[in-house]
């Protein structure tokens, strides 16, 4: 094996072998937009909410794709669901729909 002098920190390691995706699944049937998301952070600059805390849409669904439900559920709750987000969103996708998606599902 060759050192090419670093390595990956346990704490960022996801083992997908772990990882059900049953629920992320539901949300693709509730809504199939989610899988349209290109992560370009459209969403996440045109929060408003985002000015006082912490709220990333496209971290979220990056976070529910590798199976990090609790820290994916923490992006999201502090939404106020004002539909900026909505607007900006250079593919068309209904991220009110979409986050309204995570929350049921998810909450579960």
């Amino acid at each position: 094996m060759i050192d090419f002098g670093y390595n990956i920190d346990q704490s960022s390691v996801i083992d997908m072998t772990k990882f059900d995706p049953t629920l992320y699944n539901k949300l693709i049937e509730a809504e199939p937009d989610v899988l349209k998301c290109m992560a370009c952070g459209r969403c996440t600059a045109s929060c408003t909410a985002g000015q006082f805390t912490h709220v990333d849409l496209r971290r979220c669904i990056l976070l529910l794709s590798r199976g990090k439900d609790k820290d994916a559920l923490k992006e999201i709750k502090p939404c106020l669901l004002c539909g900026k987000c909505n607007l900006v969103c250079p593919r068309g996708i209904n991220t009110r729909h979409l986050i309204l998606c995570i929350l049921r599902i998810y909450k579960q």
